[in-house]
Parts: C-alpha cells; sequence; structure tokens
C-alpha cells in the first residue's frame, strides 16, 4: 500500500483571496476529464449536464454572469448526460458530446452531441458519434475542428475502454472516424500543444472484466497526417490528474489517481502528490517539484502572469472530504507556494478562469461516505482574486 502525503497548507501564509457567490440551483458533481465550464465569447460561463445525488445524469445547463455573481437557467440538453466533453468552438456555439445517459449503462456511453446555442440559450443536434463514449477527451484543433478520442465504450464483452478517434467538423456539421490511437484509454488528459498537435497524456484500460490497470503511456496526434505517434511516457501511471499548457510551451501535469495494478503487480489505493512536464522539443517527461498534499478530481487553472492554481481535490486514501486546500504553481522556479483555502472543501467540481483573472469554482463532491457511498454534493460557488501583481 503506497503512503499518501495529506498535509495541507496553512492559511495564514496564503497568498489571494476566496469570495462566495449564488449557489447554483441544483448541486452537480463533473468527474469527466473535459464536463468542466466552459467560457462563452462574451465572459459568461456555461455548465451543462453533470451527476446528482442520486448518481443520475442530469440534462440542466446554466450560464452564469461574472458581473453580478449570478446563475441563470437555459434550456436543457435534449440528453442527459455525466463524463461528456463541452468544448466552444470558433463561432461561440458549445458542442457537448458523449457520456453516460440515465439510467446509466456504464461502460457503454451514448453516441449522441448537441449544440448550445448563446443567442436563443437552447439546445440543438450536432449528430452522432460513431461510438458511444463517456470520460474521453475532446480538444478543439487549430483550424476550428474537435479530436474526440478513447473514453469508456461498449467495446467487447470483456473489455470496456476504446481507442478509437473521430473528428467533428462544425461548418460541416459531420463526424469522421480517423486512425485509432496507439492505447485505448479513458479519463485521460488531452492537451493542445503550441505547435497544433495534441498530447493525450495516461488514463486508465479496460484489461478485462473490469479490471483497470492506470497507463503511463502518451501519444500525440498530428492533424497535418491524420496520424498518432507515441512519444514519452510520464514518470508514474496516472488518471484523474489535470494538464496544463504553459506560457513556455511546457505542459505540466499535477496529481491524479494511481488504484489499478502496476509495476510488481502491487495494488495501490491512493491519489498522487507528483508533478511533472512535458518538453514538445525533446518529446520526454521531467519530474517537478511535489505537491504539499496529494489529490485527485482536483482542478489547476492557468493564471494571466503564467502561474498555476491547484486547487480542492481528495485524497483517495479517505475521500469523506474534499480538500479545502489551494496552492500555486510557478513555472520559473518550479516551486508550490500555499494559496487561500476554499470556503466548502470539494472534489469533482467545476474551474475555470475568467476573462479579468479570476477564477472561478461550483459544485462538486463536499462528502462521501465510504461504507454506504453516499454522498452530498455541493451547490456552492466560489470565486478566487489573486494577490496584487499576480493576476
Amino acid at each position: 500500500m503506497t503512503t499518501v502525503r495529506t498535509t495541507e497548507f496553512a492559511a495564514s501564509i496564503a497568498a489571494g483571496s476566496w469570495r462566495t457567490a449564488k449557489d447554483l440551483a441544483l448541486a452537480v458533481n463533473w468527474q469527466g476529464m473535459g464536463d468542466n465550464p466552459v467560457q462563452l465569447a462574451d465572459g459568461r460561463v456555461l455548465i451543462a449536464g453533470g451527476q446528482d445525488a442520486n448518481f443520475g445524469s442530469v440534462s440542466a445547463s446554466a450560464v452564469f454572469d461574472p458581473g453580478p455573481g449570478t446563475w441563470t437557467a437555459t434550456g436543457p440538453l435534449t440528453d442527459g448526460r455525466s463524463g461528456h466533453t463541452l468544448t466552444r468552438l470558433p463561432d461561440g456555439t458549445v458542442l457537448a458530446a458523449g457520456g453516460l445517459p440515465t439510467p446509466q449503462t456504464s461502460p457503454a456511453g451514448l453516441a449522441t452531441a448537441e449544440r448550445f446555442e448563446p443567442g436563443s440559450g437552447k439546445w440543438v443536434s450536432a449528430g452522432s458519434m460513431s461510438v458511444g463514449r463517456a470520460a474521453h477527451s475532446a480538444t478543439l484543433l487549430a483550424d476550428g475542428r474537435v479530436l474526440v478520442a478513447g473514453g469508456f465504450a461498449d467495446r467487447s464483452g470483456t473489455s470496456g475502454t476504446t481507442a478509437t478517434a473521430e473528428i467533428y467538423d462544425p461548418d460541416a456539421k459531420t463526424w469522421t472516424s480517423i486512425e485509432p490511437m496507439n492505447d485505448a484509454r479513458s479519463v485521460h488528459q488531452a492537451v493542445l500543444l503550441l505547435d497544433g498537435r495534441v498530447l493525450v497524456i495516461g488514463g486508465t484500460a479496460d484489461v478485462g472484466s473490469g479490471t483497470y490497470t492506470d497507463l503511463a503511456f502518451c501519444e500525440i496526434f498530428d492533424p497535418a497526417t491524420g496520424e498518432w505517434t507515441p512519444t514519452g511516457s510520464t514518470t508514474r501511471p496516472r488518471f484523474d490528474g489535470t494538464a496544463t499548457l504553459l506560457l513556455d510551451g511546457t505542459v505540466l501535469v499535477t496529481g491524479g489517481g494511481w488504484p489499478g495494478w502496476v509495476a510488481g503487480w502491487v495494488h495501490n489505493t491512493g491519489s498522487d502528490w507528483t508533478t511533472e512536464r512535458y518538453n514538445p522539443i525533446t518529446g520526454a517527461w521531467t519530474r517537478d517539484a511535489d505537491l504539499s498534499c496529494a489529490r485527485l478530481y482536483h482542478r489547476a487553472v492557468l493564471l494571466r502572469d503564467g502561474r498555476v492554481l491547484a486547487i480542492g481535490g481528495a485524497n483517495a486514501a479517505n475521500m469523506s472530504t474534499g480538500l479545502r486546500s489551494t496552492a500555486l504553481y510557478d513555472p520559473d522556479t518550479k516551486s508550490w507556494q500555499p494559496a487561500a483555502g476554499l470556503a466548502t472543501g470539494r472534489w469533482a467540481f467545476g474551474a475555470l478562469a475568467l476573462t479579468d483573472g479570476r477564477v472561478l469554482v461550483t459544485g462538486g463532491v463536499d462528502h462521501l461516505d465510504g461504507s454506504s457511498y453516499n454522498w452530498r454534493l455541493a451547490a456552492s460557488t466560489e470565486i478566487y482574486t489573486p494577490s496584487e501583481g499576480q493576476q
């Protein structure tokens, strides 16, 4: 069994501050890698779908206005979905793809997709993918198309992870299957690099009959050739971590989980406190400064000054309570410093940077009873303001 760090930073020396905003009308959580809130062209923030307190996939969607700090309900999704992806397209609409329906039929996901029109506040059909999937990735390419890859899918009777990939063309409103990834994976990260290629990182794979293993394997998709090429593996397997493109073009990965079978066939249950950076020129990963505590189902947000704010999450060895602590990463000094703590500890929540440099956090899991697997979800919303000179 792995020893897991649980120390949180002291709030007395923390940077920045949090204030509360209006609560969500419905408490939800988002456990996927791509179902995070999306910023609209006018600076408002869209949330859609997710899981409710009864583990059902919801169709509700709402828009947050940073000015008054309020939420306004919009038209619901046509299909309730969780573990889906949300991607803002160049024309300002938002693409929702895949996810688990209600009732949930894991590992089979939805193949349907739909687009949110901010002007009308309604969702319209965007066709269907060739493969139903959930916990996949969706990446906006430089040319405005969307790359969807991997995820949980009903691939066979003994395996529920897929390597398939497809591209959505918003102008033609069509889905096209492309060459599959080298490795089937779900709950992975995908990052658009500065040169237009896409880096896919880690995740987890079904190795048969519901047994999963975590992955260190990474690969790169080149839109110019339509090909996938293996690249350097992370220094340790991980899923549900965060991946952030830094201003210098490197990629920072933080935390995550590793409850699968790892080297030596030793079973580990816990979240990870390590971080590492990927150099797209060399294709190699390098260990970086450790987090002060292990984090899983957390979020990481790039601030305007190039720093990264790691927020909340959970320690997988004890997921009963979400973490309140946050931390700031300085890519120049490769070091972490404490930041102000959340009012409500949470994991599997939504977070993103607002246009004015502040950070929005909403929803998530506040408390989990491990024996009964009943959970309490958070409806609260908080906004982080960096210290002066750090925005």
